[in-house]
């Protein structure tokens, strides 16, 4: 056991992920959930997965070891508030957000001096959200960066080092990185991906010329990956472009200024330079899957009851 007493506020597909790979893993004791839901509270308690399931996010936390923050990434700091006097000293206080530098400043101002705050992300997840949506077999393979701030105190590197053993008690593999430049590593990978994604679902929904049924009937592997992709957790997603829009749209910048080229290449038959991008994009999708982090393989979790990997306590 690695923490006696774990408390996760907000359990959706990440947080019950979380819940249920550490009971697998059996790396915590008792745990606690805070959902603001009364639907979701419903689910967790009906799942067994929770020893307290309350919407009193003072009451989750309260005498925690490991506070998991895993509501959307604006909604970070006011869940930081509300639990932040009843967080015990010498807790770790973590988050799974896709955003670092907005979250852990939120954080670290939001809670006492005693708690070390060492925000973190899983990248992991699916387009399914909800408690039943989780899995114990999420994070297996899967990166862990965390985003440890600076901090001299000997108990702050404990508290990271143990932290680090947690995530990969859970299967997962764990890196460190400076939190800004995390936000523009995952604008790349993630958020401008996701961007694209809403952008090109919503034109094909805007042509008169294609109807909604031939969108659905006549759909290629392509589009259906972007359909996929564009079906994820719509507060989330809103969350993660203003949290991060620096960085978004440095990155989108970029993005736009290769797509004009792009468009210039097929516009003037520059067969050799479509050509080569093909390839060299085809290089890196092969190194992705050669490194174990093919989003779809292996497919844990698609069809297992909601309950799999979740033992009642």
């Amino acid at each position: 056991m690695i923490y006696p007493k774990m408390a996760v506020i907000g359990c959706g597909l990440i947080g019950s992920s979380v819940i249920r790979a550490a009971r697998a893993a059996g790396v915590v004791g008792s745990v606690a959930v805070g959902e603001a839901s009364p639907a979701h509270r419903a689910q967790i308690t009906a799942l067994g997965y929770a020893d307290l399931v309350t919407d009193d996010m003072a009451e989750a936390v309260a005498d925690a070891d490991l506070v998991v923050f895993a509501v959307p990434v604006l909604a970070m700091g006011p869940a930081a508030v509300t639990s932040a006097a009843a967080l015990k000293p010498g807790a770790t206080v973590t988050d799974v957000g896709s955003v670092k530098v907005s979250v852990g400043d939120a954080l670290r101002a939001a809670v006492p001096a005693s708690v070390y705050v060492i925000p973190g992300h899983p990248i992991a997840g699916s387009e399914q959200s909800g408690p039943a949506a989780g899995f114990a077999e999420l994070f297996q393979g899967r990166w862990v960066i965390l985003t440890p701030q600076a901090d001299d105190r000997p108990e702050y590197a404990d508290a990271t080092r143990q932290l680090s053993d947690f995530w990969t008690a859970l299967g997962a593999q764990v890196d460190t990185m400076d939190a800004a430049h995390h936000d523009l590593v995952l604008a790349v990978t993630s958020h401008l991906p996701h961007l694209i994604a809403y952008n090109i679902v919503g034109t094909a929904a805007d042509m008169e010329e294609v109807t909604r049924a031939e969108v659905m009937k006549y759909s290629a592997g392509g589009f259906r990956d972007f359909t996929r992709i564009a079906a994820s957790d719509p507060t989330m997603w809103r969350d993660i472009f203003l949290a991060n829009k620096d960085a978004v749209l440095e990155v989108l910048g970029r993005f736009t200024e290769d797509l004009q080229a792009l468009s210039r290449s097929i516009r003037w038959g520059e067969g050799d330079k479509l050509f080569e991008l093909f390839s060299r994009t085809r290089d890196i999708r092969q190194g992705i899957v050669a490194a174990g982090q093919d989003s779809a393989e292996p497919n844990f979790g698609r069809d297992r009851p909601a309950s799999d990997g979740a033992p009642k306590p």
